[in-house]
């Protein structure tokens, strides 16, 4: 049996969905379970929307913007090279946004582990 009293597991669970640190790593581990499940892609994007702007450290909204960057840049990438399919070049560009996807979101977790904003966070690449 655990050794936590319920109160604290209600505490922990809150401290998973409440604007911070452990929000904003759930957010990068949706968007990397996202390569198997789309859906959560959806939930971690919405997770962001909601939480940034609250957070009590510029660093975690500097990170939910990164997150929301990341979407919306992959949905791009991920639409040019559904499109570019029919060419062959598609099936190249498709490895390519999914290793870039999965660089952004170690990227985001590392610095959300170190508790750091992200540097360079208008970037297009990595």
């Amino acid at each position: 049996m655990s050794d936590q009293q319920p109160d604290d597991l209600q505490a922990e669970a809150e401290s998973w969905i409440e604007p911070g640190q452990k929000n904003v790593q759930l957010v990068f581990i949706l968007y990397l379970v996202s390569l198997v499940t789309v859906f959560t892609l959806i939930i971690g994007m919405v997770m962001a929307y909601m939480n940034r702007g609250n957070a009590s450290e510029p660093w975690i909204d500097n990170l939910y913007t990164y997150a929301i960057r990341t979407f919306w840049m992959g949905l791009l990438y991920g639409f040019i090279s559904m499109a570019t399919t029919f060419i062959l070049v598609g099936f190249v560009l498709m490895f390519l946004t999914a290793i870039w996807f999965v660089i952004r979101c170690l990227k985001g977790l590392q610095a959300a582990g170190r508790k750091e904003p992200v540097k360079n966070l208008e970037t297009w690449l990595v």
